[in-house]
């Protein structure tokens, strides 16, 4: 199967500390959407993944990204079959590129909620948030006028 992904409809730009920042860009494919993100200026870690979140909030607001509220979930599923849950990144030298196609959502479902990296890897399993432990960095999904 080709994924033709075409022009994108949203993008988050993130913002953290110390540097931390990058995209994520979301393209509307067959059956989903096609995310990528391209982060640099991530912190070294124990193993090099860090949680990838969209969560419910609608902005990035307070002192450690507080009103991002939790992962998007409106069916309620147990973590890690949230709409919002995504693969983690895996950081070489401070970067970040990731590529996942996703049948949770369409662009349009995750406009206007939030981006969140988190300092540790999901574990997949701890609820209900996969115990990625703190949010590092954030970003307002937005749509992309054509």
């Amino acid at each position: 199967m080709v994924i033709s992904a075409g022009r994108p409809r949203a993008v988050a730009w993130v913002r953290g500390e110390k540097g931390l920042r990058g995209s994520v860009t979301f393209y509307p494919v067959p059956g989903g959407t096609l995310v990528t993100a391209e982060i640099q200026g991530l912190p070294g870690s124990k193993t090099g993944f860090f949680g990838f979140h969209i969560h419910e909030g609608a902005d990035c607001g307070g002192k450690n990204f507080e009103e991002t509220g939790g992962h998007l979930n409106p069916q309620g599923k147990p973590h890690p079959q949230h709409m919002g849950d995504l693969p983690p990144l895996l950081e070489n030298r401070g970067r970040a590129f990731l590529a996942v196609k996703t049948g949770g959502f369409r662009p349009e479902d995750v406009i206007g909620r939030t981006v969140v990296i988190h300092s540790d890897p999901d574990d997949f399993h701890t609820q209900p948030s996969g115990n990625a432990g703190k949010k590092i960095a954030c970003g307002v999904i937005r749509r992309i006028k054509e």
